[in-house]
């Protein structure tokens, strides 16, 4: 907890973000640690906190107690997703699960609570690796930004492209929401490469290629990080993003880096 709020504590004075958002576990196995997160960010100061809000291994009974807590903490923004389905489980036999799908969360959250949260939902650019094929995958985002979504945030990429496509399917389907791309600084080798595959972001072969050749190269590898994702970072803003949203895992040195090299 102590790194965790000195990472909040310098990105706040450096950057001062929209919002720091809490993540939550699958299969709601953090639910309780998350409350807790949120208690402490908020009570630190007054910076805006975005819990994540899954329901996985919840019933709506608990989601609707987690939500009255949140109402009465003073919280307005929530990052509403399906959440991960803990290993040998799915979706439809866990037990307590009365939810499938994100979509069937954010219209719970609508109908207890109305116009109270803004609601964040995520968005694959790259399409989610449990996704049938790219329509199922887009067909599902529809769903869920539709059933009363304000914005949406992004699996992290580093091929502008994908996030451009995303944007223009989105435009066509007459969705006006703000898609914020997010953002995953490069700090190390093997846990990218590994949490990428796990997650379905590619890296760019040209970029992997480099990152190996600097796996024992700590220095060099951040440098070469920092310059791949501020780069990234400017086309996207260049092009008309409407925002950047980092995933700094708790750390806040990597994503002032690229703070600084941007130069906002």
């Amino acid at each position: 907890m102590d790194k965790l709020l000195e990472a909040q504590k310098n990105l706040q004075a450096a950057i001062k973000p929209e919002f720091f958002s809490v993540t939550f576990g699958a299969g709601g196995s953090t639910r309780d640690r998350t409350l807790e997160t949120v208690k402490q960010l908020t009570s630190n100061n007054a910076a805006v906190v975005a819990p994540h809000i899954s329901c996985m291994g919840s019933t709506k009974e608990q989601l609707g107690q987690l939500l009255e807590t949140y109402i009465e903490m003073d919280i307005k923004r929530l990052v509403t997703l399906r959440g991960d389905i803990p290993e040998n489980g799915s979706a439809k036999n866990m037990a307590g699960n009365d939810f499938s799908h994100a979509n069937e969360l954010v219209a719970f959250i609508r109908e207890k609570t109305n116009d109270h949260f803004h609601i964040e939902v995520a968005a694959y650019p790259e399409y989610h690796p449990e996704s049938a094929s790219p329509e199922e995958d887009f067909k599902y985002f529809l769903n869920k930004a539709r059933a009363g979504a304000n914005s949406a945030i992004t699996q992290y990429f580093y091929n502008a492209d994908a996030y451009f496509s995303f944007v223009d399917k989105c435009q066509a389907a007459n969705l006006n929401i703000p898609v914020v791309p997010g953002i995953m600084p490069i700090t190390n080798y093997a846990s990218l490469t590994r949490f990428s595959d796990n997650c379905g972001a590619e890296i760019p072969r040209w970029i992997r290629k480099q990152l190996a050749a600097y796996e024992n190269d700590t220095e060099s590898l951040q440098a070469f990080g920092t310059e791949v994702v501020a780069n990234l970072c400017a086309t996207l803003l260049g092009a008309g993003a409407p925002g950047l949203h980092f995933y700094t895992l708790n750390q806040a040195e990597a994503t002032l880096r690229i703070w600084d090299q941007l130069d906002l």
